[in-house]
């Protein structure tokens, strides 16, 4: 970073949002910026709603210190899970806590038309008369997403939503930027948070109608060419040979390890099931046909895992997503084939982690892109200097 964008009020919030200073005198010693500059910057922040006045600190003699505050109320940011068959809304402050969330379920592989109309409307029930602003929103969809256009761009779960703009949907609602992303990228963006300090090569699986898995290297997020990383669902298998998938092509382990699969097996056993998530409450309920079909479905998911594991050698594989809600005996499955198949370098430190927010993460991923973006330097920069000329 150079040294103007050191001392850029963009920077300056950042280090009192991380806690690395809590005076202005902090400020100055940790930019070399002037006692002027600062107070200059401090007060920016403050008209900008970004900064407060905290309780006066203890000093180590003379005046004491005034204490600096990051204000998490000075705005809010709207999070949308949008799935196959049911969406998440939820508002968070700018520390990332859930204010509020509602979920609603809609037909399977619903348009855009029939779906975000649905979720603007929790939006708003949400936001009701709050005068605090929406200053981002995060969504994320299954599938590869252009995340520089903010569409979905190849969803075989979602078809009908490849480049269908879904800002206007919000527009109304929450007049915010919106940064949408993959469903398992931001997984595992809500696994760096839980987890950033301790590991910085995880593999993050999502196991629910679909298969997906969020790539964390070295602490990023890897999305790949087109935002096309971590679609292991649609990897061709042995065992699934001549099975016909959702995504058009044949043979691919979500037909015989994805939920709608599972599903679609215990159904033909004439079992009265709607979706993945009924039948975990099955296995978790003890029943074990359920239970049978989840643990084979993380061993088949494992034989495919086992070949990322040895590219990537992760420290951790978390597994989230409807299935993993039945951690153990799914999680039983993922291991034995994965410890089995992969190397034993790969897999000698190697632990298997569940989801560290259930099933909320999704949730949680999304507000962490949308903070990510409204509370860079750049952005907080924009919103001082649209208040100073206010």
């Amino acid at each position: 970073m150079s040294e103007s964008a050191l001392g850029s009020p963009g920077a300056i919030l950042d280090l009192v949002r991380t806690g690395r200073a809590s005076t202005r005198s902090d400020l100055g010693r940790l930019t070399g910026l002037s006692r002027t500059a600062v107070v200059s910057r401090v007060e920016a922040l403050q008209r900008a709603g970004f900064l407060m006045l905290g309780a006066e600190l203890a000093s180590t003699g003379g005046r004491p210190p005034s204490g600096l505050v990051f204000n998490r109320d000075a705005g809010v940011v709207a999070a949308a899970a949008v799935g196959r068959s049911r969406s998440q809304v939820a508002l968070f402050d700018l520390l990332g806590s859930e204010l509020d969330a509602a979920a609603v379920d809609h037909e399977v592989g619903a348009s855009p038309d029939a779906v975000m109309p649905v979720v603007a409307e929790q939006l708003a029930r949400l936001l009701g008369d709050r005068r605090t602003p929406v200053l981002g929103v995060g969504l994320s969809l299954p599938g590869a997403v252009d995340v520089a256009r903010g569409v979905g761009v190849d969803s075989p779960a979602m078809a009908g939503w490849d480049g269908v703009e879904l800002a206007p949907y919000l527009a109304e609602v929450a007049p915010a930027p919106l940064y949408v992303g993959n469903d398992a990228d931001l997984l595992a963006r809500s696994e760096l948070l839980a987890h950033g300090d301790r590991y910085r090569d995880l593999l993050v699986v999502k196991a629910s109608t679909g298969l997906g898995l969020g790539i964390v290297a070295d602490g990023r997020v890897v999305s790949g060419h087109r935002g096309g990383a971590g679609e292991i669902g649609h990897t061709k298998v042995e065992a699934a040979a001549g099975n016909q998938c959702r995504c058009g092509d044949i043979g691919c382990v979500e037909t015989i390890a994805g939920g709608w699969a599972l599903v679609a097996r215990l159904r033909d056993s004439q079992r009265p099931v709607g979706h993945i998530r009924e039948l975990v409450a099955l296995a978790l309920d003890g029943d074990p046909e359920a239970k049978h079909l989840l643990r084979e479905s993380g061993r088949l998911l494992g034989d495919v895992l086992a070949v990322a594991v040895n590219l990537t050698n992760p420290e951790a594989v978390v597994l989230g997503g409807d299935m993993a809600a039945a951690f153990d005996v799914y999680a039983a499955g993922v291991r034995e084939s994965l410890y089995a198949r992969a190397c034993a370098p790969a897999t000698r430190e190697l632990t298997v982690l569940p989801s560290s927010y259930g099933e909320r993460a999704g949730l949680v991923g999304c507000a962490a892109l949308a903070l990510e973006h409204v509370l860079s330097p750049a952005a907080v920069e924009q919103r001082v200097s649209a208040t100073q000329s206010a």
